[in-house]
């Protein structure tokens, strides 16, 4: 891919409280449909000198007419303050986080109700069910 991809940043800001720079990043991709995320990331990564881990970018859309797309990034001091701030999507999203699979939420309805039947430890041994 040696297309030119141009990226900007504008509305720095350094936020001490939640320990983290944010900003508005403009892409310029003239040749390309749109950008990826990991490219934007590792982009930004070399820009401020840190790791692609730390930066979260989110919110792109492409300008009508195409070649130039605007979003959101924010650039967190360490892994675990990003942990701490950022909502839980956001870093599923960026790959920080894994998914919690829960089941189904009839499943997990059934579940309740059969532990309703059961008395005090023995709710822990209630199971998905019969089939």
């Amino acid at each position: 891919m040696g297309d030119v991809v141009t990226i900007r940043t504008r509305k720095v800001m350094t936020n001490r409280l939640l320990a983290r720079k944010q900003m508005v990043v403009e892409i310029i991709h003239p040749s390309r449909p749109s950008v990826p995320k990991t490219e934007i990331k590792e982009k930004l990564a070399s820009l401020y000198k840190t790791t692609s881990d730390l930066v979260i970018p989110f919110g792109f859309r492409c300008k009508f007419g195409g070649g130039k797309s605007v979003g959101f990034a924010l650039i967190y001091d360490t892994l675990d303050l990003a942990k701490k701030f950022e909502p839980k999507h956001r870093l599923i999203a960026n790959g920080s986080l894994q998914k919690v699979e829960r089941g189904g939420r009839k499943q997990r309805k059934e579940r309740k109700n059969r532990q309703k039947k059961a008395f005090g430890t023995a709710k822990k041994n209630v199971s998905a069910g019969k089939k």
